[in-house]
């Protein structure tokens, strides 16, 4: 649809709905994940809370006031360009009526021109039928010569004055943004944990990135474009009123319906886009649970299961996606119909007063016509301007309420005493203590205890009873509620807290280590530390010999959260990293529980020697370890129920006597102590990067590095030399990079595919498109009309006249008609077909992507979080070769076309002139396209280093705070600002030049033009109002060219964006998941063979994970595979499920060979329990439910597989019952109420084969027996096959394995292996470094 010739300029600066829509989609797409970004729209909703416009400015120093206030001098001046344009307008239209009328009297040789009059050969004044004369004499050429010298003077100042008004606004918009990117990211670093409990970091993220540039785009560009508009506005009706004043009122009288229309639009759209969005996160939801606990959903079989959830929630979507679509198009034709019955109005009525009463000139009456038609349109293009100043203010709310929040506890603060001498003793006095997120539950209620200086105390007590929340209390992380906690008798509150923080090293279960070099993590324990100061406590730490062997020593990169470490060297140097502060308290929380036997005996020594001296607290559920504490403090509902040594609590036979005896039943041999660990697996899961994608069998800590330092538990030797090593590690690396480049010159996908995938839809592309076309020759239509009534002045014969213009008026109302049936029917069609489209092809990628196999989702390049991305804006891109593209298309072309035809068939020499011009139109029009949506994704690209830097310090928030190095990080993060900061200022001189151009090419293009059409009317005698319709018709052309070309970006992305996805649907899995494919049968017995397999991870091809496995239980048989960490216990288990297929060997199944069973036959005929269960966020009954996802689970099956899992009762006194949302991870669960729900899912299955990846090594010692009774009773009848570490739990097994290396060493019962004296024995008798 095109604006009228002369409102053309302003109006090519209003985005059109659809990119604005393509736009939020994109952006929305990472954004919306967020389940908060529906919290936030309803707390938009609710209180319509925003902060003031002028506040947005707060940061704004005087030279950035300065340089606001000069550009929007420049703004307001440029807004009067165009209505002072006009004036010019009109004086050329009378100029050339007054010669034609001079002409048409001339033509008459009777008649001759004298002293500017024109009178009869005899002298006599020729008189008009109303007394009035004939004004001759009209020197065309000079008159012509100088408007154009007036046109080219405004658009000299309009480029000079357009410059600066975009050049000053944009810098000092990244000035301030740079000021408030800096305040927000050092306040909420100095939040205190509470703050951080309550908001997610994931939140906070967007925030720092969206809501940020959400407010920039309030303070930059858009408020001097708005200044210009609403100055426009003004001075347009100022020119009018001088014009005529009648007319002026007529025409206001209806101008508010138009722009009411665009105001409506702008807000309709604004509000089903959030709706839209909204709905999509649902969906976005969906798939991201799915994807990142795909192991999960592939052992159970639940991928169709999965792809029906997604579907539902994204006809959601669709309907508001469609509601939106009807909208724009409902809107659109009124707008163009509203427009089109105003010419008509107003030309019949403005040509009243030139014929009828003289009132007005036709020059006047073009003047105030566009004057006020100008007026409105700019008033009504301000609201977008609005839009973004109201998302803007909404986005600055909760960055300046968090920019002013006072945190609670200040860790930036210099308050508070230093203590000169620190004993060391701490004292909790009746403390009672919730979490700020979670009100209602009391986890300390009155606590009192002692820690004396230098003894070593330990807390023990089941889950959930406080002990690391004392801990979190003495690093004053929280606050108590009442009580207090004193240090050497002083209250910590009123200690200063950088410095209490400096004297505590603290330990804990998931030590976090940050990306970057061994040295560099230990540094951040304390400043200023020198190299034998690291040396020293690496020695202290256990930690030195093996990281001298590794080949960087200690420049060694740990990876993305210590990824590339294994479990016991991460400890190891966070062991180093607290020892380093020479601390006077050492907590160590848990720091052993995630080790296998072997490390363990090594940390616990380093922790040994750590302890001399030192106060020191001890929390862990393995009792041995606890042994040796000086006082060991029971704990029980968040009270400490008794204290005393080793000796005295068991005298005491109180929490302490039943964990002894509940951990000590079931140990064979005196030595054993049975092994609480979560195995760190090793070298065990693929991905070089990524943690999150193995929530299923295991958090691994995907160790590349420790294979050189793990001694091989039988044998002693180390097996691979860490050169080569490290060599392969290197070349892996590149291999991975040079694929994940690969991945980006992805060739477009052809059109044609595209649409095949739209057929269906035909008939609304069709009615589209036929819409369309209409609308593209509604603008050369308009010209025509137009230029019509210019000519009509020229006619002598007033009848004749008085006709012709009704006649056009008539045509005018016509034309507003069709346009409103065809632009509804062109906002309709495509908007339902292009949300039809897009569903389509999320449902198909979701799709694709659950059906790869496993190995599939190991590659970095195909996380998650990339996954769910490409779903979201791939899909949604797709749309921009479709849909309403293709209408835009059509609409351009006949535009264009019609235009063309127009103009050379009326006077082909004007047109070859004015076709010069067109290029620089068509350009001006990309140009102002280009600078609304290219610059946007330029800024994201700029952030991303910054954003590392805040996401890595949020999400580790803990340690930070715990290493006291909240300031290093903010110091890191300013740095990082500095490149988008210099780029975002040298942006906004590019920006302001291409602004500049785009804006004063028009009034160059009519100086031309005019020039050379008045010469042509002066020389060939050409009629003007053929001068007036070719300039309109090409300028309404130049116009489309640029919109039809502005839309080639979205073009091609959308085209890569579908061969990303035709990649994914064309790609064929190495394991299918094709329910017919492969061999099933009857009577599944569950024999279990694996016969010389060999098996390395496909993103780590350079190391063997097995070698030459071979072992086989027989049906009903238990088999338990033991050994260290990374000798491919869970691997095993994984080809079993056909996660993978072995490089060598096989997996016999019934004595069919695995990789030609069908995958779902065997997925269905075996139950997993994994060390970390995956549960997914719905209610316990559905989560027990997917355990067989083939047929509908009764809820008597449910409770049934319950009772056996021990859940039941525990089930049936919370509030909801079997009803209860476990929340996103399960994460409103403890670990054994989940780890009872996955073996409840797993029974529900009656699975053949039963697989429990160390089902109880993260419990503690209570929930642990209720666990393994639960175990023992599913193993009835059924082949199972274990893997533990705890040695107790394997004792019972038929066979037992043990494992090195990728081999099976030595296999029997537990009673034969003992004999033997060999492996087994070894593992069994170091599992109590402490006896």
């Amino acid at each position: 649809m095109k604006e009228p010739v002369h409102l053309q300029k302003v109006t090519t600066l209003n985005k059109e709905p659809e990119s604005d829509m393509q736009e939020a989609e994109s952006n929305g797409g990472d954004v919306c994940f967020k389940m908060h970004y529906e919290k936030e729209i309803e707390k938009k909703e609710d209180k319509g809370r925003s902060v003031g416009f002028f506040q947005l400015f707060r940061f704004a120093t005087w030279t950035d006031t300065l340089m606001m206030a000069v550009g929007g001098v420049c703004s307001l001046v440029h807004g009067a360009a165009f209505p002072l344009m006009l004036l010019v307008y009109g004086m050329m239209t009378d100029t050339f009526v007054a010669y034609e009328l001079e002409f048409q009297e001339l033509a008459d040789p009777n008649k001759t021109c004298t002293n500017n009059t024109v009178t009869w050969i005899n002298g006599s004044i020729v008189e008009l039928t109303d007394n009035s004369t004939v004004y001759c004499g009209v020197d065309m050429e000079g008159q012509m010569t100088m408007f154009a010298y007036y046109f080219v003077g405004i658009g000299v100042a309009v480029m000079l004055l357009s410059y600066f008004q975009i050049a000053l606004w944009v810098t000092a918009a990244a000035r301030q943004i740079q000021a408030i990117r800096k305040t927000f990211f050092r306040k909420v670093m100095c939040m205190e944990i509470g703050w951080f409990d309550c908001n997610s970091v994931g939140e906070l993220n967007t925030r720092i990135s969206d809501d940020i540039n959400k407010i920039n785009n309030a303070i930059a560009d858009q408020v001097s474009i708005f200044i210009e508009r609403i100055s426009t506005f003004i001075f347009g009706f100022m020119v009018g009123f001088m014009g005529g004043w009648k007319l002026t009122l007529v025409v206001i009288a209806v101008s508010p319906l138009i722009g009411l229309a665009a105001g409506l639009m702008a807000m309709a759209v604004a509000k089903l886009t959030g709706r839209e969005l909204l709905a999509y996160a649902k969906a976005g939801a969906v798939a991201d649970e799915v994807l990142s606990s795909i192991r999960t959903v592939a052992a159970f079989g639940g991928e169709e299961k999965e792809v029906e959830r997604y579907d539902r929630n994204l006809v959601e979507a669709q309907n508001w996606g469609v509601k939106k679509g009807t909208i724009i198009g409902l809107f659109q034709g009124y707008l163009w119909c509203i427009i089109f019955l105003c010419y008509a109005l107003a030309f019949w009525y403005g040509s009243k007063l030139v014929i009828d009463t003289k009132e007005l000139s036709p020059g006047g009456l073009i003047q105030v016509f566009f004057g006020v038609l100008i007026a409105a349109m700019n008033l009504g293009q301000a609201s977008p301007c609005l839009e973004a100043f109201a998302s803007g203010r909404a986005a600055a709310k909760s960055i300046f309420d968090t920019i002013d929040r006072e945190p609670e506890i200040d860790c930036f603060s210099e308050d508070g005493h230093k203590l000169e001498k620190v004993k060391g003793d701490i004292e909790f006095h009746s403390v009672t203590f919730n979490y700020p997120s979670r009100p209602e539950i009391k986890i300390l209620h009155d606590l009192n205890l002692l820690v004396k200086a230098g003894e070593t105390t330990a807390f023990v007590g089941p889950s959930g009873s406080g002990k690391s929340t004392t801990v979190q209390l003495i690093q004053r992380f929280y606050n108590p509620k009442e009580g207090m906690v004193t240090l050497d008798g002083h209250d910590i509150r009123s200690l200063n807290i950088q410095w209490l923080r400096s004297l505590i090293g603290i330990v804990e279960q998931e030590p976090v280590l940050f990306a970057t070099t061994i040295a560099e993590n230990i540094r951040f324990g304390r400043p200023g530390l020198t190299m034998e100061d690291i040396v020293k406590a690496t020695k202290e730490a256990n930690a030195y010999n093996f990281i001298m062997d590794l080949p960087q020593k200690f420049e060694t990169l740990v990876g993305e959260g210590g990824g590339q470490m294994s479990g016991g060297q991460k400890q190891r140097i966070a062991i180093a990293r607290a020892l380093v502060r020479n601390p006077r308290i050492l907590l160590l929380d848990m720091a052993t529980s995630a080790l296998d036997n072997e490390s363990e005996a090594v940390v616990q020594e380093a922790l040994d020697k750590a302890r001399l001296g030192r106060t020191t607290i001890s929390i862990t559920h393995r009792l041995s370890t606890i042994r040796n504490a000086d006082v060991i403090i029971g704990f029980e509902h968040g009270r400490a129920v008794e204290r005393g040594s080793h000796r005295e609590l068991l005298a005491r036979k109180g929490v302490y006597f039943t964990l002894v005896t509940l951990q000590n039943q079931g140990g064979a041999t005196s030595k054993v102590k049975t092994k609480q660990t979560p195995e760190k697996e090793t070298v065990e899961e693929p991905g070089i990067k990524r943690m999150s994608s193995f929530r299923f069998l295991r958090p691994s800590s995907h160790s590349q590095l420790s294979l050189n330092v793990l001694p091989d538990a039988i044998s002693g030797s180390i097996q691979i030399d860490s050169d080569s090593f490290t060599e392969n590690m290197d070349t892996e690396r590149e291999k991975l990079k040079v694929e994940d480049e690969g991945e980006e010159r992805i060739e477009p996908a052809p059109v044609a595919r595209i649409l095949r995938y739209n057929g269906p839809e035909w008939p609304y592309m069709l009615l589209g498109s036929v819409g369309a076309g209409i609308n593209g020759a509604v603008s050369p239509i308009y010209a025509i009309l137009f230029s019509q009534i210019l000519g009509t002045f020229s006619i002598l014969d007033l009848n004749e006249q008085r006709d012709q213009i009704n006649g056009i008026c008539a045509m005018f109302v016509l034309v507003a008609i069709v346009s409103f049936f065809s632009q509804f029917a062109q906002g309709y069609a495509f908007g339902m077909s292009g949300e039809l489209l897009t569903r389509k092809l999320r449902k198909l990628g979701f799709h694709a992507m659950l059906r790869q196999e496993v190995g599939w989702f190991d590659h970095p390049m195909n996380s998650p979080g990339a996954l769910t991305t490409r779903l979201a804006t791939d899909a949604s891109m797709v749309q921009g070769a479709t849909g309403s593209q293709i209408g835009m298309i059509v609409n351009s072309l006949t535009s264009i076309g019609a235009s063309f035809i127009i103009a050379f068939y009326f006077s082909w020499k004007l047109t070859l002139v004015m076709s010069c011009f067109l290029p620089l139109i068509g350009l001006s029009g990309v140009f102002q396209a280009k600078m609304l949506t290219g610059f946007a994704n330029e800024d994201k690209k700029a952030m991303e280093a910054a954003g590392q830097v805040s996401s890595e310090a949020l999400a580790n928030i803990r340690t930070i705070a715990g290493l006291a190095k909240e300031k290093e990080f903010v110091h890191i993060y300013e740095q990082q600002l500095e490149a988008p900061y210099r780029a975002a200022k040298k942006k906004a001189n590019v920006y302001a030049i291409c602004f500049a151009f785009a804006q004063c090419v028009i009034f160059m293009a009519y100086a031309g033009s005019f020039r050379y059409g008045g010469y042509l009317v002066a020389t060939e005698g050409l009629h003007y109002m053929v001068v007036f319709r070719v300039i309109s018709v090409i300028v309404v052309s130049g116009t489309a060219l640029g919109k039809a070309s502005s839309f080639t970006p979205d073009y091609a992305k959308a085209k890569t964006a579908a061969a990303q996805l035709f990649k994914l649907l064309d790609r064929v899995p190495k394991i299918s998941m094709n329910q017919t494919e492969g061999q099933s049968w009857d009577k599944f017995k569950g024999k279990v063979e694996f016969i010389d397999c060999k098996f390395t991870y496909p993103t780590r091809p350079d190391i063997q994970v097995l070698n030459g496995l071979t072992v086989s239980v027989k049906p009903g048989q238990t088999l338990a595979f033991v050994g260290s960490s990374g000798c491919g216990k869970s691997t095993s288990v994984q080809l079993l499920e056909r996660f993978y297929d072995p490089d060598h060997g096989k997996v016999l199944i019934d004595g069919h060979c695995s990789s030609r069973v069908s995958a779902p036959f065997l997925r269905s005929q075996i139950g997993i329990v994994s060390q970390e269960p995956v549960l997914f966020d719905c209610s316990i009954a559905e989560n027990i439910q997917y355990g067989d996802n083939t047929r509908t689970v009764s809820m008597e099956e449910t409770t049934e597989a319950a009772k056996k899992a021990y859940l039941h009762d525990f089930v049936m006194n919370l509030p909801d019952k079997y009803e209860t949302q476990v929340g996103a991870q399960g994460s409103q669960l403890s670990r054994g109420q989940k780890q009872r729900i996955a073996i409840a899912r797993a029974i529900v299955r009656s699975p053949k084969i039963l697989l429990l990846d160390e089902a109880t090594s993260a419990l503690d010692t209570e929930s642990e027996k209720t666990v393994q009774a639960a175990l023992d009773e599913a193993r009835q009848g059924r082949t199972c096959i274990v893997i533990a570490h705890r040695l107790s739990t394997v004792q019972t097994a038929d066979i037992i394995a043990v494992m090195s290396q990728g081999a099976v060493v030595e296999q029997g019962t537990h009673d034969e292996l003992m004999a033997k004296n060999g492996a087994y024995h070894k593992l069994v008798t170091m599992g109590a470094p402490i006896s």
